[in-house]
């Protein structure tokens, strides 16, 4: 089974590297010259070239863009990669898996997943809240106690004010 491990994002100059989504906790191991992957949609198989870290962003570049032009048509494109079986958590997620989740406060239904974003210190989830407005919760186990995949929920116990809408 293919799981994401990074969304191409805008291009960085004109040689056709990407800034990435990284949607791996392991991008040095998953993300390394020589390998290939498969695409979402598929544009067929991009072979990494390079792979560096500018600022606080990873930086691509594929065999297969070889410009700036090229990396505008693929941008978006998911990066996909088999799934290690040794790397299965019990206690871990992949973000996909958590789009779509009902949220529930007390058993009380206050929103949906529809979003992730993978941060550096700790991911983002982004609800849309039955009232309409987006919440964005951090994903730490004092607001996030309880993930359910197989039921499709989690319980949120969040800290005052972190619902209210703008």
């Amino acid at each position: 089974m293919d799981t994401v491990i990074a969304r191409l994002g805008k291009p960085h100059g004109i040689k056709g590297e990407f800034t990435v989504e990284v949607r791996t906790d392991r991008p040095e191991d998953r993300l390394t010259p020589g390998t290939s992957f498969a695409t979402d949609p598929d544009i067929g198989a991009l072979t990494l070239k390079s792979a560096r870290w500018h600022r606080d962003r990873l930086l691509l570049a594929f065999d297969e863009v070889p410009d700036r032009n090229r990396a505008e048509e693929i941008r978006n494109t998911l990066i996909l990669a088999e799934q290690d079986e040794e790397d299965e958590d019990p206690d871990a997620w992949y973000l996909d898996d958590l789009i779509g989740l009902k949220v529930y406060e007390d058993d009380v239904l206050v929103g949906e997943i529809v979003d992730v974003t993978n941060g550096v210190a700790q991911d983002l989830l982004h609800m849309k809240h039955t009232l309409g407005h987006e919440v964005l919760i951090p994903f730490v186990t004092e607001i996030v106690p309880e993930v359910d995949i197989e039921a499709g929920r989690l319980e949120v116990t969040p800290p005052a004010g972190l619902f209210d809408a703008e």
